[in-house]
């Protein structure tokens, strides 16, 4: 007969949520058109297809990127977990044109706060695809990210949730 022993193991676990900045559908990575967010080359994340034009911090952060076209900012939270949030798919080429930024690079942010709005209808006139990736530029640091697991977030949400040991 053998015995079965098991180690006791305190192990600590440490989590961050991330809130969802932005309100809309969620969709996973891998099925946007985007094959470099889609394939993860820019680290673990989901999409959100937006119902509304505005986005907010998803955690207190330091903005550490904001693109001249403004459809894109990474953030760097208190904690190091680095960010980036992409405003539709190719949205670079409307070089700035229906996108208004409310922060600068270097701003020190507080969760919640405006960030980006921009206009969902005149993007999708344009012809571009408004899906958002929200990903972790640095997920290989982490543990675990693990999705939300509802279809659809209001901004402030639970979106994703970092495991940290």
């Amino acid at each position: 007969m053998s015995k079965i022993v098991k180690k006791n193991r305190n192990v600590s676990l440490e989590k961050e949520i991330i809130k969802a900045p932005i309100a809309g559908n969620i969709k996973p990575l891998s099925e946007i058109e985007d094959s470099a967010f889609a394939l993860g080359s820019l680290g673990n994340g989901v999409a959100i297809d937006p119902t509304e034009g505005k986005v907010v911090a998803p955690f207190d952060a330091t903005v550490t990127s904001l693109f001249p076209t403004k459809h894109a900012i990474g953030l760097i939270s208190d904690k190091g977990i680095e960010i980036l949030i992409h405003i539709g798919i190719n949205t670079v080429k409307l070089e700035g044109k229906y996108f208004k930024a409310h922060v600068n690079q270097g701003d020190k942010v507080k969760a919640g706060q405006n960030l980006i709005t921009f206009d969902i209808d005149g993007i999708k006139k344009e012809g571009f695809n408004i899906e958002t990736p929200i990903v972790i530029t640095n997920s290989s640091d982490y543990l675990d990210i693990i999705e939300t697991e509802k279809e659809y977030v209001n901004r402030n949400d639970e979106l994703l949730t970092v495991i940290n040991n």
